[in-house]
């Protein structure tokens, strides 16, 4: 601390001495505590989403980042000249190491790159509320949660990248790849490339990168492809 302080009966008392040392050290629990649920609250749409880092991850991410600025803002009391961001700068590279391990590469797809930056803003809503900074902590989150939610419930669909990438596993047929060209015209989507790849002697795997509409209906879609005899697999991301 900064603040001048004096010593009393062992318990050091801050300012005009009406707050005890404890009742600082519950505070900074408190905003442990704070961060954390800022945290959960996050993982918790992830989670109704079924992605990798869910609740308990989020929750873990933030509390962690408090804990962090914390010790890094007030923990070397007895040192008199000392820099508290090197310590919080570690929640950078701690964070960057666990949003690489939830970005995945399949089939030419990355998966994983909104929930690797959910981890990275719940790292930052937990320092702000570690460092005391509850206002910009709570409302981080709210926005965060806000945001993912219009996005995903297509609130600001036209305002975001209709890119559509489908992927498909068909049995090896003559009349397949032009059925599915056919299909996605059908309902709107222009095919921007098709890559096509020969897992074995009867399976195809196909992936189709477009542009959906915004009348664009995945159910529908999925129903009619999953009717058709040569279908095996069919996914859209």
């Amino acid at each position: 601390w900064k603040e001048k302080g004096v010593v009393k009966k062992n318990i050091l008392w801050i300012g005009d001495g009406k707050m005890p040392n404890m009742m600082i050290h519950w505070e900074w629990f408190l905003r442990i505590i704070i961060a954390g649920l800022c945290g959960a609250i996050i993982g918790y749409e992830r989670r109704n989403r079924n992605k990798e880092a869910g609740i308990r991850t989020h929750a873990i991410i933030a509390l962690s980042a408090a804990l962090i600025m914390v010790v890094s803002k007030y923990g070397f009391p007895d040192v008199v000249e000392y820099d508290a961001a090197r310590m919080a700068a570690q929640i950078v590279s701690g964070v960057g190491f666990l949003g690489a391990g939830v970005i995945f590469v399949r089939h030419g797809t990355v998966s994983g790159l909104t929930t690797a930056a959910g981890i990275w803003a719940t790292a930052g809503v937990g320092s702000c509320i570690g460092s005391g900074l509850y206002d910009v902590g709570i409302l981080s989150t709210l926005f965060v949660v806000g945001l993912q939610f219009m996005f995903h419930h297509g609130i600001l669909r036209k305002y975001a990248n209709q890119g559509q990438i489908i992927q498909l596993q068909i049995s090896q047929d003559v009349s397949a790849l032009s059925d599915i060209q056919h299909t996605m015209k059908k309902y709107g989507i222009a095919i921007q490339s098709m890559k096509v790849e020969v897992l074995d002697r009867n399976t195809l795997f196909i992936e189709i990168d477009g542009v959906t509409p915004q009348t664009f209906n995945r159910e529908e879609l999925l129903e009619e492809m999953m009717n058709k005899n040569y279908m095996k697999m069919f996914s859209y991301a």
